[in-house]
């Protein structure tokens, strides 16, 4: 009977301890342009996850070519964003998956994160993010 009662208990803190995590968790929107002209929008919403002392983000993102170049409308992606914040958010770091492309992103917050975006067999390109 007291292996019943310890099992159970273990039990119930488990679950008490997942649901103060899905309650406390926070969703954020994301925006954010690519490209050396920006020409690249990307939108989503992040769902908050703990993992340690940082807090990670992760979500789907919608890419929209907003650049001058586009012939049929404008071209969208789908991707898909993962990244921390500190308890002192002055940095971002982030991976982002586009196309089954996994890329990394190190940026310095100002106003935005700034930074640049680098992916395998390619030039780094520009990336500003806003967090809200």
């Amino acid at each position: 009977m007291k292996a019943i009662m310890t099992t159970r208990s273990i039990l119930v803190i488990a679950m008490a301890a997942a649901a103060t995590q899905v309650a406390g968790a926070a969703s954020l929107e994301v925006v954010a342009y690519s490209g050396v002209f920006g020409e690249w929008e990307w939108t989503g919403t992040v769902a908050e996850k703990v993992a340690g002392r940082a807090k990670e983000y992760t979500g789907p993102m919608t890419l929209t070519h907003v650049g001058v170049c586009t012939q049929e409308g404008p071209e969208t992606k789908a991707g898909e964003i993962r990244f921390q914040l500190s308890r002192f958010p002055s940095e971002m770091k982030a991976t982002v998956l586009v196309d089954g492309v996994e890329c990394s992103f190190s940026g310095r917050l100002t106003d935005r994160y700034t930074g640049s975006m680098t992916c395998p067999d390619r030039p780094a390109v520009p990336l500003d993010v806003w967090v809200k």
